[in-house]
C-alpha cells in the first residue's frame, strides 16, 4: 500500500472534522482528529446561494486542515462535502477556492453515498453481530441519513432534506422556543420521516444507532443529568420527553440549566431535538444506542478497501453492467482496443496515470448502458443515467466526467462542457470514441494495427490503407469525426499506412 496513514476531510453542513488513521494490517487506529463548527448551512440564503461570511469561515478552516495534512500524498486523502455544498448554486465557483485552502480535491456526494459511508463508519465502531439488523440514523446540518443494514452491508439508504442547521434557522431563526414553533418543527420532520417510515417499517430492525454531533449532544444531556429512566443510556423517549418539556419551559437552549450542553451547540439544538423526537415518534423507537463511528470513519475504511482493491465503484460499475443487461464481450473488445490506444499517448503502467486508465476502463464498462432504455441515442440515454442515478462510491464529480465520456462517444464534440485542449478528458474520449468505431462490427476479429499520437492540440490516426479500402463504412466514421474535432478547435489526421511501410 505505501501508507502508514490516511485521512478524512468532512465538510459537513454544521461542522468541518478532519480524521487521521493509522493503518495496522486491515484496522485503523485513531491518530489525530480537528473539528470546527463552521456552521456552513447558515450561510445559505433563500436563493440557495452561499454568503461570503460561511465561505470565509470554511476556507479559514480547510486551511488550517491543510496545514496538518502537508505532505500527505494524494492517494491517502479524501475530502468529502455533504448537504450543503449539494443545494448551494454557487458551489462550483467556491469548490476550486476550498480545494487551493486545503490542498487536495474535495468530492461533492450524494445523500445516499453520504448515507452508504456513514453506515460503514458505524459499523465498524460497534461489535460485530451476524444477527444483528441495525438502524442508523445520523443528524447533520443539513441533511439526516436512515440505514437499515446488516454486519458491514448496507440493505436500505436514504437522505432527507433536514438538518439541526437548517430547521434552527428555519424554525427559531432568534433562538426563542415555545410550544407552537417546536410543535411546527417536529410536524415537518415527521411529514419528512413518513416518506421512508413504512418501508423500513417492514425491513425491521434490532438495534438502533444514533450518530453524530447532535445525537452524542442529546445522550450526553440525558445521562449527565439522569433525564433516561433508571440505569438506562444512551437516548430514550422518556429522556426526549423531559429534555423537548425542560428546553420549552426554559424558552431557548441558552436558559437551559443542565449540565453538558456545550456553548458551540447551542445555536442548532433546537431544531436537532425536534428532528430526533420525530424520528422516534415516527419510527416507533423506545431506545437508541450512540455510536462515535460517522462519516468521517466511514470514509477511511472506504479508502482502505481503495487500496485492498476492494474499491466500491468497481462493485458498482459491475451492478450497473448486470442491471442494464451490458453486452461482457463488447466491453471486453472495446476495453483491449481503448487501453492499447491510451498506452501509445501515456505509460498507463505508471501510478501517475492509474487515475485516467481507471476511468477510461469504467467509461467502457458503462458506455452501452443506454442500450437498455433505446439503441437510437442510446449513448444520450446512458449519460442521463451515470450523471443522475445513485451511484456507491462515486462522487457528483466523478459522475460528471463519466457522463461526459459517455455522451462524447460518438456524434458531435461541440455538445460538450468547455474544456482546455490540455485536459486529460480529451484524451480518454479520444480513446474511447476511436476504440468503439474500430469495434462497431462487434466480431472476434481483432482491429488492424492502429497507430495514435497526441499533440497540444491534435489527434493523428495511422491506419493500414488496405483496411481503410476494405471498410468504407468505418473510414466514412473516421472522416466524419475530423470535422467533429475541427468544430472544437482542435485537429483529427488520418493517415493510410500503405503496404511496405509498416515497420
Amino acid at each position: 500500500m505505501g501508507y502508514s496513514q490516511i485521512a478524512a476531510v468532512d465538510l459537513g453542513s454544521n461542522s468541518f472534522r478532519l480524521e487521521i488513521g493509522r493503518l495496522v494490517e486491515d484496522q485503523i487506529y485513531p491518530l489525530d482528529s480537528l473539528k470546527e463548527p463552521v456552521r456552513l448551512a447558515s450561510g445559505l440564503n433563500r436563493e440557495k446561494i452561499l454568503d461570503d461570511e460561511a465561505q470565509q469561515r470554511a476556507l479559514e478552516t480547510l486551511s488550517r486542515f491543510g496545514e496538518r495534512l502537508r505532505g500527505f500524498k494524494p492517494e491517502a486523502v479524501r475530502a468529502v462535502a455533504t448537504n450543503t455544498l449539494r443545494v448551494a448554486r454557487n458551489a462550483k465557483v467556491f469548490l476550486p477556492r476550498a480545494e487551493a485552502a486545503l490542498g487536495f480535491p474535495i468530492e461533492i456526494i450524494a445523500g445516499r453515498e453520504e448515507a452508504r459511508l456513514i453506515y460503514i463508519g458505524v459499523a465498524h465502531a460497534l461489535p460485530q453481530n451476524d444477527r444483528h439488523k441495525r438502524l442508523v440514523v445520523d443528524i447533520g446540518g443539513g441533511s439526516t441519513e436512515f440505514i437499515i443494514g446488516q454486519k458491514f452491508e448496507p440493505q436500505a439508504l436514504e437522505s432527507l432534506f433536514m438538518g439541526c442547521v437548517s430547521y434552527s434557522l428555519r424554525f427559531f431563526p432568534d433562538g426563542r422556543v415555545d410550544k407552537k414553533r417546536f410543535t411546527e418543527a417536529e410536524v415537518a420532520a415527521a411529514s419528512e420521516i413518513q416518506l421512508i417510515a413504512e418501508d423500513y417499517r417492514r425491513l425491521g430492525w434490532t438495534e438502533s444507532v444514533a450518530s453524530s454531533g447532535t445525537a452524542r449532544a442529546i445522550a450526553d444531556l440525558l445521562e449527565e443529568n439522569n433525564l433516561n429512566p433508571d440505569g438506562v443510556t444512551g437516548i430514550t423517549r422518556e429522556g426526549l420527553a423531559k429534555l423537548k418539556a425542560m428546553l420549552i419551559r426554559a424558552g431557548s437552549a441558552s436558559a437551559m440549566k443542565l449540565s453538558g450542553l456545550r456553548p458551540d451547540r447551542l445555536p442548532v439544538f433546537p431544531g436537532g431535538l425536534a428532528i430526533m423526537s420525530a424520528i422516534f415518534s415516527e419510527l416507533g423507537i423506545e431506545r437508541m444506542i450512540y455510536s462515535d463511528g460517522a462519516l468521517r470513519l466511514g470514509v477511511l475504511y472506504d479508502l482502505l478497501g481503495r487500496y485492498q482493491h476492494n474499491d466500491m465503484r468497481e462493485v458498482t460499475v459491475q451492478q450497473f453492467m448486470r442491471r442494464y443487461q451490458v453486452d461482457t464481450k463488447q466491453v471486453a473488445r472495446v476495453e483491449k482496443t481503448a487501453l492499447a490506444l491510451l498506452g501509445q499517448l501515456i505509460p498507463i503502467d505508471a501510478p501517475d496515470c492509474e487515475c485516467e486508465v481507471r476511468f477510461l476502463r469504467w467509461a467502457v464498462a458503462l458506455h452501452e448502458i443506454g442500450m437498455s432504455i433505446a439503441q437510437s441515442g442510446f449513448h444520450k440515454h446512458g449519460a442521463y443515467i451515470i450523471g443522475n442515478a445513485d451511484m456507491p462510491g462515486f462522487s457528483k464529480k466523478d459522475q460528471e466526467r463519466l457522463s461526459l465520456l459517455v455522451v462524447g462517444q460518438r456524434g458531435k464534440l461541440d455538445k460538450l462542457p468547455l474544456m482546455p485542449s490540455s485536459d486529460p478528458m480529451w484524451r480518454l474520449l479520444f480513446c474511447l470514441r476511436l476504440a468503439a468505431i474500430l469495434n462497431r462490427s462487434r466480431s472476434n476479429v481483432p482491429p488492424p494495427d492502429c497507430r495514435v499520437k497526441q499533440t497540444a492540440t491534435a489527434f493523428l490516426i495511422e491506419l493500414p490503407a488496405a483496411w481503410m479500402n476494405a471498410n468504407p463504412l468505418t473510414a466514412g466514421a473516421l472522416a466524419d469525426g475530423v470535422q467533429y474535432w475541427q468544430a472544437i478547435g482542435m485537429t483529427l489526421r488520418i493517415k493510410r499506412r500503405m503496404a511496405g511501410l509498416e515497420g
